[in-house]
């Protein structure tokens, strides 16, 4: 059993939901961006999130990403109640169990492929060695092993995407969370992107995914429905 196993009591689910509530205050007005939401993401799975502007998705992002903490109810990732988190320590829970990708890619552009894909581990203070050997493996993994020297600005789109999923990989997260990783991409570079993601699912990554586009969330195994602060319907 792993040291993250062992915090986790051996959790089967990468996370959890128990009546979880986001409740914003506008004046006197209460908006129930969440309310009352009871879901659970199994490991390996991959999930799709959907739902029109105002749903409730963009709410259940922040908090899945540990962004933000709900109003009330709990919030489990591999195990852990993370619901009532100051900043401090939901920052170590991103920098250590989570893997995040990006519309607009976030990489630095001053920096290389591999010093992108290693930036993570810095802050975790692996060694320069070890750093690299990981970043170089990741790049390998996502077919940019020739690009290791390259700056974001030398990459088509479609690469760029990969460095930063490569990036999102470094820390062996609980689970990557994709904010609509194909939206800044043309068709051909959207279908490889969700082929590759498709492709860590299959080996045992754990994905959940933001979009709007029902031709991309066709690729996950299972699509979760908001509307109006609440799950609306479970598919797959």
């Amino acid at each position: 059993m792993t040291d993250r196993q062992e915090q986790s009591g051996g959790a089967d689910y990468a996370v959890r939901f128990e009546n979880l509530q986001k409740i914003y205050k506008m004046g006197n007005n209460e908006v129930r961006a969440l309310d009352g939401v009871t879901a659970t993401f199994e490991k390996g799975s991959f999930w799709a999130i959907m739902g029109p502007s105002g749903s409730g998705k963009s709410t259940m992002l922040n908090l899945l990403g540990c962004l933000d903490r709900p109003t009330a109810g709990k919030y489990y990732l591999d195990g852990r109640d993370v619901s009532k988190l100051d900043d401090n320590d939901l920052s170590d829970i991103r920098l250590k169990y989570l893997g995040f990708i990006f519309q607009s890619f976030n990489l630095i552009p001053q920096l290389t492929v591999e010093e992108n894909i290693a930036l993570p581990l810095y802050y975790l203070g692996w060694s320069t060695s070890e750093r690299t050997s990981r970043a170089q493996e990741l790049a390998a993994l996502v077919g940019l092993e020739q690009r290791l020297k390259h700056r974001p600005t030398e990459l088509s789109g479609g690469q760029q995407q990969r460095v930063a999923i490569a990036r999102a990989l470094s820390n062996d997260p609980v689970f990557l969370l994709a904010d609509e990783p194909t939206g800044n991409l043309d068709s051909v570079n959207s279908l490889e992107i969700i082929e590759l993601l498709t492709k860590l699912n299959r080996e045992g990554k754990t994905i959940i995914m933001v979009t709007h586009e029902p031709h991309i969330a066709a690729h996950a195994s299972k699509r979760l429905y908001m509307m109006d602060g609440k799950i609306q319907k479970v598919e797959g």
